[in-house]
């Protein structure tokens, strides 16, 4: 049970952080709670934090979130990790976060093809 709290604990976390960064992206509200609606529900908490560390810092991802990431879809990871990496203070690096983006999803699709 304390593994379940901990696991929607930090979802509403993760979906805290896209309402504070959404609303900068010029998009329309409904086009970004459409999107977070379907994407971040394909994946579990920790896999979306791994994702993100992976992109934005130096972390690893395990084959299960390999798994849950080609899952998602391609657009949606191509379009959360976009959005980002759009905001202020990451978009010197954009150019660098997009290949690792790039990286991450060639590598996740040869492991769930091989799988």
């Amino acid at each position: 049970m304390t593994k379940c709290n901990s696991q929607i604990t930090t979802l509403f976390i993760i979906l805290a952080l896209a309402c504070a960064v959404v609303p900068a992206f010029s998009i329309e509200e409904s086009e970004a709670k459409s999107l977070w609606d379907t994407c971040v529900v394909k994946i579990t908490p920790k896999c979306a934090l791994d994702i993100i560390a992976v992109v934005f810092e130096n972390a690893t991802i395990s084959d299960s979130c390999c798994h849950e990431l080609v899952q998602e879809g391609k657009v949606c990871h191509d379009t959360l990790i976009k959005y980002i990496a759009d905001r202020p203070t990451l978009i010197a690096q954009e150019t660098q976060y997009l290949k690792k983006r790039y990286d991450l999803w060639n590598r996740c699709v040869s492991i769930s093809t091989t799988a």
